[in-house]
């Protein structure tokens, strides 16, 4: 339980970073004029994108003490994960701004509105009834994927049932447990996103 506990905490923070860092990147990308945005964003979605997560995470927990960065294994899988996920959503994101309408930019430029007055009044709240399902199904992924963390050392809930396993040698058992936990997180939230889906729907 101890182990579910902190896989449930490592997803809503990580998630929590990825959607802020994903919606900056989202946002630097939108305009390729601005290259000083634009460039540094492009190369860490796709060196992100390009590299497995599990690399990514021995890279920031081995690596970077090396250069003088340590981090405790709780915040470097709360990064790494949060990092992988962000430059994902990025995606989404960009993907639900460029949805609207060209028409709403120009007629909001014709009022003379600055272009942050835009993004905030105008475009995000439209692109976001776009993106809410997709990111609602990254969450769902998040939550699995967090049990590449134990590799870290980090002890969820995977990381905690191998141990637990180990010393009672009741393998059945304990993972038969872990899948259900697994399975009655994940089953629920999956079809909170479906339900999220048809409520967010454009014209619904």
């Amino acid at each position: 339980m101890r182990g579910t506990a902190l896989t449930i905490f490592l997803t809503v923070a990580s998630f929590a970073f990825a959607l802020v860092l994903g919606l900056l990147l989202a946002l630097a990308r939108l305009d390729r004029r601005r290259w000083y945005l634009y460039q540094p964003a492009q190369a860490v979605v796709e060196l992100v994108r390009g590299t497995p997560l599990l690399v990514q995470l021995f890279y920031l927990y081995f690596v970077l003490p090396f250069v003088g960065i340590t981090m405790n294994p709780i915040l470097t899988g709360i990064l790494g994960l949060g990092i992988n996920y962000g430059a994902y959503m990025s995606e989404v994101y960009r993907a639900g701004i460029e949805a609207i309408d060209r028409s709403q930019w120009e007629a909001a430029h014709a009022l003379a509105m600055p272009t942050p007055l835009i993004l905030r009044i105008v475009v995000l709240p439209q692109a976001f009834r776009i993106v809410i399902p997709p990111l609602g199904n990254y969450l769902v992924s998040l939550f699995k994927d967090t049990a590449i963390v134990a590799t870290i050392s980090i002890r969820e809930l995977l990381f905690s049932a191998r141990l637990l396993a180990a010393e009672t040698f009741q393998y059945f058992a304990i993972f038969t447990t872990v899948l259900v936990i697994y399975f009655a997180i994940s089953y629920p939230a999956s079809r909170g996103v479906v339900w999220l889906e048809r409520r967010m729907r454009i014209g619904a």
